[in-house]
């Protein structure tokens, strides 16, 4: 079994908390909700959620923050000043959330978490709970409704879970839970959320957190494709 146990490093005081994030492009993200949007109207959303997701998270102060980037870093440099970029490295999704998580586990931390850009209005308290139950346990995860997950974390590296994913398909999350089931990982489901992909799933993201800035910009700047 390929695992990193770092329980003999030093611990920091916090765990540390990786945003996958790409360079908001058009037609290089969120191309799932083209048409409607044009890609154009994609990248610009997506560069407003990120923007909530890294201030959220910022706010918390109860973990260190990186962004795990895909693109220029000058570009992450000037819009995310003072926020650690860690590029991202890997032939595929899989690969590259793993070296992730086992970058910052052989760094010291004890617990290494990682989200996406796309679910901005992400409670806090469920990364607070990953956090807690990484104290207990090997890996946790956040379910998302189409499928997949919106958070995991690790407190020991398991890169099985990374391996032979059908990634960006509503088979990720069934094929994470039958690894942690083959390979007896100790781990954790809590709570679903759900990030956007998706018409429908925008949609309920309108609904669930209006008051959140993304929400507002979306009403304020694409409401012909809401109505």
């Amino acid at each position: 079994m390929d695992t990193v146990d770092n329980k003999r490093k030093t611990p920091f005081k916090k765990p540390i908390l990786g945003i996958f994030a790409k360079q908001p492009l058009a037609g290089k993200c969120k191309t799932r909700l083209c048409p409607p949007l044009s890609f154009v109207e994609a990248a610009d959303l997506y560069r407003v959620s990120l923007e909530e997701t890294v201030a959220r998270m910022q706010a918390a102060g109860c973990f260190d923050l990186a962004i795990c980037y895909l693109g220029e870093r000058r570009w992450f440099e000037q819009s995310f000043p003072g926020v650690r970029l860690i590029e991202q490295s890997g032939v595929d999704l899989g690969e590259r959330m793993a070296n992730a998580l086992q970058g910052f586990l052989r760094q010291g931390y004890r617990q290494a978490l990682l989200i996406g850009s796309d679910a901005p209005d992400l409670p806090l308290s469920l990364v607070e709970q990953a956090i807690a139950g990484l104290q207990k346990t090997e890996v946790v995860l956040v379910p998302a409704d189409d499928g997949g997950y919106v958070l995991i974390g690790e407190a020991r590296h398991h890169s099985q879970l990374f391996e032979d994913i059908s990634w960006s398909s509503p088979k990720v999350l069934a094929e994470t839970l039958e690894k942690i089931e083959q390979y007896e990982i100790p781990a954790l489901l809590l709570d679903g959320w759900e990030d956007f992909d998706d018409l429908p799933s925008l949609q309920l993201f309108l609904r669930r957190s209006p008051q959140c800035r993304t929400a507002e910009y979306l009403r304020h700047n694409l409401t012909q494709h809401f109505s």
